[in-house]
């Protein structure tokens, strides 16, 4: 049974399951269609051949002997290249990293795995999962199905692009500041961040380790619910992970809610640049509007702030976090002359294995950390997160609402080189996905239209969030929208 990618990950579950499809057959499907497709738009950094038709194999063999296979069994999927694997290399898309192996996986992985899933590559980024484009990596910028001429968003872009172009129907990013749910909107597919603590960092290489939360990118709901239903849940190995169950929102994401509310933030249309994307986000309200919800509107000032908050703690966070990254305790070593001493080595090594982006947030981050700036930017900016934190906890609580629609990203994909000059303009790229993270709540980008930019369709996303833990209502409210719109559009064949 050819399925030339067109299956989504519940449908490919149940034609392994019920033996319509051999997983041999899908993954090396998979494999050929990364060949063809992913060099090109340059997704992957590694593919997992081999490894990844063994497994595959393992599946049909305990399928054929009637053992379970679990709810994934056979589906080929991608990891983002910061999630660690016990094989192949983890390079973050750095030259610092280019050479490394795990010597374990990531917890998520390994859920994973245990729900039958298989990992076939590992997914180009933006290095160490900083910037909004996918332009930052070391082995060359990802480009977008679409359009290739554009950008796919980031930082979580190879993944993006590879569920976008039917490469698998799959995969997992992490999401500091909308890593997850930029890319999502910027491809034309759904991506996931769930609560922060919900779903294990162990194994995640961290960026800013009290924002990074690891979730899926698919191609509808639905399977964004089976994915975080297999790698949330508690894990020792992680101190912020919460102590809760698994989720089950894949028993429920079909169920309409009754008397939804929708919190539309008063004056964010005026926020949004592009008028293409106005246009989309007013027609998701009333896409909303026509499901059935009560459309509210709520006081919710946190957008500028936001961003400028965001930058301060994660550039400040990034820098303790990548400091190990010395060319000693980690990372590759330059070659320097002994006579040059030990600092000579530390400076050569971060500066030839970090790319331009990641030293401008180390430095940042220094700065902001360091004596007589702490107080200003660094306790500031943690003072503007609990005051974000309490305006989303307001609109919640105070306000009944189920959910809070925002759009996703100010413009579609903007073209490869336009904004890399321009560090602040390509910053506020993140406007609209950096509160949640520092709020610590749900967010999921469903697609809603295209916009033509030179006679080519791009994608746009709307983005919805809900209370924190509440991914079960938030993604229920997610799929009615998509019943709603019927978003079907794909990237142009034949790439």
């Amino acid at each position: 049974m050819k399925t030339d990618g067109s299956m989504t990950m519940a449908q490919a579950a149940g034609a392994v399951a019920s033996g319509r499809t051999d997983a041999e057959g899908l993954v090396a499907e998979a494999l050929d269609r990364t060949r063809a497709i992913g060099s090109y738009l340059n997704c992957v950094l590694q593919l997992l051949d081999e490894d990844a038709l063994a497994r595959a194999r393992a599946v049909d063999q305990k399928r054929n002997a009637g053992e379970p296979i679990g709810p994934l069994g056979g589906v080929p999927i991608i990891l983002k290249d910061n999630i660690v694997l016990d094989r192949g290399r983890t390079t973050c898309a750095s030259k610092m990293l280019e050479r490394y192996e795990s010597p374990f996986s990531a917890t998520v992985a390994k859920k994973l795995e245990a729900a039958g899933a298989i990992v076939i590559a590992k997914a180009n980024l933006d290095e160490f999962a900083m910037g909004s484009s996918g332009e930052n990596s070391a082995f060359g910028p990802a480009r977008n199905p679409w359009d290739p001429t554009r950008v796919p968003g980031g930082s979580s872009s190879g993944s993006a692009v590879s569920v976008a172009a039917r490469i698998v129907p799959g995969a997992l990013g992490s999401d500091t500041g909308g890593s997850i749910r930029q890319p999502a909107s910027h491809c034309g597919v759904v991506g996931l961040k769930p609560t922060y603590g919900r779903v294990s960092r162990y194994g995640l290489v961290a960026f800013a380790s009290s924002l990074d939360q690891i979730g899926p990118i698919t191609r509808t709901v639905e399977d964004a619910a089976i994915m975080l239903d297999a790698i949330s849940g508690h894990d020792p190995h992680d101190s912020t992970s919460l102590n809760l169950s698994p989720t089950s929102c894949a028993q429920t994401v079909s169920r309409p809610i009754e008397g939804l509310r929708v919190a539309v933030p008063a004056g964010v249309i005026d926020e949004i640049a592009h008028n293409g994307v106005r246009t989309v986000y007013q027609d998701a309200i009333n896409a909303c509007r026509s499901a059935g919800a009560e459309i509210v509107e709520v006081a919710l000032p946190v957008f500028k702030s936001g961003i400028a908050a965001y930058y301060l703690i994660c550039a400040a966070e990034a820098s303790s976090n990548l400091a190990r990254f010395d060319g000693v305790r980690y990372g590759s070593r330059a070659s320097v002359a002994p006579s040059q001493g030990l600092e000579a080595m530390y400076k050569e090594s971060r500066s030839s294995g970090f790319g331009p982006e990641v030293q401008r947030r180390i430095m940042l981050g220094t700065h902001v950390l360091s004596s007589g700036y702490y107080d200003a930017y660094y306790l500031t900016a943690a003072r503007a997160r609990r005051l974000i934190k309490e305006a989303f906890d307001a609109v919640f609580r105070s306000h009944g609402c189920h959910v809070l629609l925002t759009p996703a990203a100010p413009e579609p994909a903007f073209r490869i080189g336009e904004k890399s000059d321009d560090p602040l303009t390509m910053y506020l790229e993140d406007l609209f996905t950096v509160p949640a993270n520092l709020a610590g709540v749900p967010a999921i980008t469903v697609p809603a239209g295209v916009v033509i930019e030179g006679g080519v369709a791009l994608p746009v996303g709307v983005q919805f969030h809900a209370a924190a833990l509440q991914e079960d209502t938030l993604l229920r409210a997610a799929r009615m929208f998509e019943r709603e719109v019927g978003f079907d559009a794909q990237p142009p064949a034949g790439l």
